[in-house]
């Protein structure tokens, strides 16, 4: 079969057609996306302004906050406007960026967990070595090839799903262009892409899962060789956000692309993936932030700041 696409436009099929629903859905995932971009970009502003947070865990933060904000961005305001709109329609070079950047921003973020891994084991297991260890010479790349491995498996699934033939069907079972529910609908031989999608999404999950497990295999034998419990609580304050982001990120992550293509339900997928793509962006700068000291003193600064502004010009008002 020649690669040719005959399909020009693709319609997303959604949740649901009923619109009393969509009006419902439409009001919570806007305030969800709202809720992200407030939490994540408050996040990165707290970071900038406050000197007690210029290091390299937290830029490692920033940047993560930087890529759920990105991430969620390219799914949820197009489904917004699919939910008010009765023609769900996306054209062929609008769903191959959304996917673009989809892959992208997914897969940044499962080498930035990686990095930061690596970021609190340098600095628990030899602080006094971690200003030279993690300079800004060594995080500042690590966090440039976290976004060039996205971009370079984005363009591998791209160029890979999109010389495809889409000739049966234009409707996509799901609220974004997501690489499954593509392969899906295309009358062209997919069993490479399906290869392509488990072997490289696999190599990435598992590559950068042992390079998270290693990290935190020396962050336990240091805790185990510390006798000051208030530096173990610490550290568990530090570690436990991190690997509680890790365990939802990666578990979604498996379950949606590190598995045999007979397996795949779009229907199911589709409430994975929106949990995936669009909840955990969300979840990150709470679970970031609620267990970090130093996050809720800045945010505590802040606001006794704001306070203070509102008190002074309420009172020159007077």
């Amino acid at each position: 079969m020649r690669n040719v696409t005959e399909v020009t436009m693709f319609m997303l099929k959604g949740f649901t057609d009923k619109p009393e629903l969509q009006i419902i859905l439409f009001f919570l995932f806007l305030a969800i996306y709202l809720l992200t971009l407030i939490g994540n970009l408050g996040l990165i502003v707290l970071v900038m302004g406050d000197p007690r947070l210029h290091n390299p865990m937290y830029y490692f933060l920033s940047a993560l906050s930087s890529v759920d904000a990105c991430y969620s961005s390219v799914i949820t305001p197009n489904m917004l406007v699919d939910f008010m709109s009765k023609s769900k329609v996306v054209s062929l070079l609008g769903c191959a960026t959304q996917m673009f950047l989809a892959v992208t921003f997914g897969t940044t973020e499962c080498f930035l967990l990686a990095a930061m891994a690596y970021d609190r084991y340098v600095a628990i297991y030899n602080p006094l070595l971690y200003s030279v260890s993690m300079s800004q010479r060594v995080y500042v790349p690590l966090i440039i090839a976290s976004y060039i491995g996205g971009v370079l498996h984005a363009i591998l699934h791209t160029v890979a799903t999109f010389s495809l033939s889409f000739c049966a069907s234009n409707e996509i079972r799901h609220v974004f262009c997501d690489i499954p529910a593509l392969l899906a609908i295309s009358c062209s031989d997919t069993h490479m892409n399906q290869l392509l999608l488990f072997y490289f999404a696999s190599s990435i999950e598992i590559v950068t899962i042992l390079i998270i497990l290693i990290s935190y295999g020396f962050i336990l034998l240091a805790i185990l060789r510390m006798h000051s419990a208030e530096g173990r609580r610490k550290i568990f304050s530090t570690c436990g956000s991190h690997l509680t982001g890790v365990s939802i990120s990666y578990g979604t992550a498996f379950f949606m692309y590190v598995r045999p293509s007979s397996s795949y339900a779009l229907d199911h997928d589709m409430i994975v993936s929106i949990f995936y793509t669009i909840v955990i962006p969300m979840l990150n700068p709470v679970i970031y932030s609620l267990r970090n000291k130093d996050v809720k003193e800045a945010m505590k600064t802040v606001l006794r700041k704001n306070w203070f502004i509102n008190k002074v010009s309420l009172h020159g008002k007077k």
